[in-house]
């Protein structure tokens, strides 16, 4: 059984030590999930491993014949090469001769009576048959066809971030390596792919380490985790749900042991205040032992979690309304006389086929692309905060307090307090000793967990999310979401992450293309779910036998449907009790608006959370009404 070893690695930046003496080992069969926060050195830990890059100490230990492949966020691929030269770079002789043979193949089939491609068509299959390649030529189609890589002779160059990304992972997974390296490799996949690219792992023969923030996609995969901390890689064996549950024992029992050093720190520096003097051995040790408290007091390494309760200006019910929009961007339709109304509160995730427009629509909400036709309306009050997929550019020169700075010295919270920008990056874990360090020293999930900072310094009460879990660490995507419940305001993102869209969003816009954009009521889960059991259907309904059935199907309604869908069951479960909740916050209003006498700002606010409470019940009751027609109830 092969095995990768690591041994007393360190490796610093700066002044900033990555990781310090750390030893582990990866073998066969491990799925390895890498994890910490940004700036922690996952990548750096990735580079050493994979010869890119190297430590000021320690060593990687691995048998000779040791082959590994790394996929980097942004995969390093030639743009002069076509597709297929790029999927079947290696040096190893099967993929040398899956590549040979698919050329001559593709020669031959252009010429058959050419005698010159014959001969070469020959030595090619020889070669496969020397390497046993057949197996690896057949894999190798599967995967480009799962990944969706059809055109093979398109130049790299020409592709899309989210291409080169599939490009990237067929390269790597077609060498079959004894170590597979991947870092955050579900980075602009859909759910399909990603779904598949889960199967295959959880089945792969050779050894995996992988970062990635998605974290059901480390549930699914991965049997071990690793978390970088303060220079440490402390391991947890299971996936990432056994490694919260693991985690939170373990800082409960440490801050139980904190406890104890401070009570025993308190006591020993009464003791040291009497004028403790190393008379003897015995008092000479103990205030060794004193000074070995005091230094394991002062360099705890608890970590923080992120804390976000900054305060959002206020907003009226209305935040956008597309009346007839129609957009074209590049030739393609984008918007097609579409019509919606956002509101206060609203949680919209956007998904679907990449280049359908998804981020355009977030542009065109925040006013940087014009509609051709039709009108986009924003509410009076609107404060727009758009965290986009790349952030503005940061003056690299600048210092990381400096440029939080610009917004202000301090910022209120939630519950009227003011806190300095000094706290502030100290609750976002920019720990103080680094708040003078240059932007331009700070890693890519650094930047944007600065950047989405200062956007919320600015106390916005709409959040525009492009892609929002690109790069930041779980610990952090893990607080926007709970920032994100009780953030006052609209709340629209775009995210392939079905961890974070479960998590914040209570209604979906699929778009599917060619302007057409389908909403949908629920989770993004339950959208997979239905999905999968439209195609399961239409499978089963083509293999079927033409012969007509003994049993009389459901009667089909107008549009043909006949039965609720796995979504629409788990909403006309609870939409009665809904319904009747909002009846009664309908009449406490009223009773409130009885005694607010000449109150009339009192009374203009009540109203409007009254029309606004009418109108969600209005949508209810009509919800109710369409899915009474297929209810079984």
């Amino acid at each position: 059984m092969k095995e990768l070893k690591v041994q007393n690695l360190t490796k610093t930046y700066g002044e900033k030590v990555l990781f310090d003496e750390i030893n582990f080992s990866i073998m066969e069969g491990e799925r390895i999930g890498l994890i910490g926060v940004n700036g922690s050195g996952k990548t750096n830990l990735l580079n050493v491993i994979t010869g890119k890059d190297s430590g000021e100490k320690g060593s990687i230990q691995k048998p000779k014949d040791y082959t590994i492949s790394y996929l980097m966020q942004e995969p390093d691929l030639n743009p002069d090469k076509s597709v297929f030269d790029a999927v079947f770079e290696g040096d190893s002789p099967i993929l040398a001769a899956v590549r040979n043979y698919e050329k001559a193949l593709d020669l031959l089939i252009a010429d058959p009576m050419d005698e010159k491609y014959q001969n070469r068509y020959s030595r090619a299959e020889q070669a496969m048959n020397d390497e046993n390649a057949w197996i690896a030529d057949t894999n190798a189609k599967m995967i480009l066809s799962k990944l969706g890589i059809i055109d093979l002779e398109q130049l790299v160059g020409t592709l899309s971030g989210g291409q080169k990304k599939r490009v990237g992972i067929a390269q790597v997974l077609i060498q079959e390596p004894d170590l597979l390296v991947l870092d955050e490799p579900t980075n602009h996949l859909d759910f399909e792919t990603i779904t598949w690219l889960e199967g295959y792992l959880s089945s792969y023969r050779g050894a995996l380490l992988l970062v990635t923030h998605d974290r059901y996609f480390l549930d699914r995969i991965v049997n071990r985790m690793v978390e970088l901390s303060h220079g440490s890689a402390t391991f947890y064996t299971g996936n990432y749900e056994q490694y919260v549950i693991e985690r939170a024992e373990r800082q409960e029992a440490a801050v139980v042991a904190d406890h104890k050093r401070k009570q025993m720190y308190t006591k020993e520096l009464a003791w040291m205040r009497t004028g403790a003097k190393a008379r003897s051995t015995k008092q000479q040790a103990r205030i060794g032992r004193f000074k070995d408290l005091e230094d394991n007091l002062n360099q705890s390494n608890l970590d923080e979690s992120v804390e976000m309760n900054l305060e959002g200006s206020r907003l009226g019910k209305r935040v956008f309304e597309l009346k007839d929009a129609s957009l074209n961007l590049g030739g393609k339709v984008i918007l097609d006389h579409f019509n919606m109304m956002i509101q206060t509160k609203d949680r919209i995730g956007i998904s679907g086929e990449n280049g359908a427009g998804k981020s355009t629509f977030l542009n065109t909400l925040a006013g940087r692309f014009p509609l051709d036709s039709g009108e986009i309306v924003v509410g009076e009050t609107v404060k727009v905060a758009y965290f986009t997929q790349v952030i503005e550019e940061m003056d690299p020169t600048k210092r990381v307090i400096s440029y939080l700075q610009e917004v202000g010295e301090e910022v209120e919270t939630s519950n009227g307090e003011r806190i300095s920008v000094t706290n502030l990056l100290e609750q976002f874990l920019f720990e103080r000793q680094t708040h003078g360090t240059l932007i331009g020293k700070l890693s890519g999930g650094e930047k944007r967990r600065l950047y989405l900072l200062k956007l919320l310094m600015q106390q916005p009460n709409v959040l525009l999310l492009d892609e929002p879990t690109n790069d930041l660490d779980i610990a952090t995507l893990t607080v926007l979401e709970d920032y994100i419940e009780t953030f006052p305001g609209a709340v629209i993102s775009v995210s392939h992450d079905r961890y974070f869209l479960d998590k914040t969003v209570e209604k979906l816009l699929i778009f599917d293309g060619n302007g057409k954009i389908r909403p949908f009521y629920g989770s993004i889960t339950d959208y997979i779910e239905e999905e999968k059991e439209k195609k399961q259907g239409r499978s089963v309904q083509s293999s079927e036998p033409s012969e007509k059935s003994n049993t009389q199907p459901e009667s089909p309604t107008e549009d043909g449907k006949v039965k609720l869908t796995f979504a629409e069951q788990k909403e006309w479960s609870t939409i009665e009790e809904e319904m009747f909740n909002l009846e009664n916050k309908i009449e406490a209003i009223k009773k409130e608006m009885s005694k607010s006498g000449s109150d009339f700002s009192l009374l203009q606010e009540q109203q409007e959370r009254l029309a606004a409470l009418e109108k969600e019940l209005e949508e209810k009751m009509n919800r109710w009404e369409y899915l009474s027609q297929y209810s079984n109830d």
